[in-house]
């Protein structure tokens, strides 16, 4: 995994220990951004995510079509 979709995954899980925070000092509608970036960093780690392994699955693909020729 590389040190970026770490880094997203962390502040992603950050993100949410402060928005529980939040939550309980100051009530959902003071915590809501963060929850909600929380959500996009998510989002964001899984894009990556599977862009990278559909990069992987495509390498997979073109092996096995040269190893049929």
């Amino acid at each position: 995994m590389k040190v970026s979709n770490i880094a997203l995954l962390s502040l992603s899980a950050a993100f949410v220990i402060i928005g529980t925070h939040q939550t309980i000092t100051q009530g959902i509608v003071a915590s809501y951004p963060i929850f909600m970036l929380a959500v996009v960093l998510l989002f964001w780690y899984k894009y990556r995510q599977n862009q990278r392994s559909g990069k992987d699955d495509d390498q997979d693909n073109s092996d096995l079509k040269g190893k049929r020729k």
